[in-house]
């Protein structure tokens, strides 16, 4: 299960970080406004370098056929982030986006009932100050 779960959520956490630094536009901005320490790229490496010895530790393989440790800069290489799917889920096209979007308006419609009763008592308690 842990191996499934990794191979479902790896690219989309690398993700999670953001867009790389060349196509992120307010990350310098934010890093000289101290909102920021680190590049969503640095984030992202740490991540990596954090993780896949911990993956390997217990066991689990990293789904990325480009992974491999990088003596020279004393990093993980990775395979590259498939961008265009980062961009889609980010513009509302995500492949749970109707469904969460279905379910936000199952509960703002099964919670009219509670707003119109809230509102009514506030109406009753209006017209009792007002007489």
């Amino acid at each position: 299960m842990a191996q499934d779960a990794l191979n479902r959520f790896w690219w989309p956490a690398l993700m999670m970080f953001g867009p790389s630094d060349e196509a992120s536009t307010h990350t310098q901005q934010s890093i000289d406004w101290k909102i920021k320490r680190h590049t969503n790229d640095e984030l992202r490496q740490m991540f990596i370098d954090a993780t896949v010895p911990q993956a390997e530790l217990i066991g689990l393989t990293i789904p990325d056929k480009d992974l491999k440790w990088n003596e020279e800069r004393g990093h993980y290489d990775s395979g590259e982030i498939n961008w265009d799917e980062f961009w889609q889920v980010v513009s509302g096209n995500g492949p749970c986006n109707a469904e969460r979007i279905a379910t936000r308006l199952k509960a703002k419609e099964d919670g009219m009932w509670v707003r119109e009763a809230a509102m009514a008592h506030a109406e009753k308690k209006k017209a009792r100050k007002a007489s």
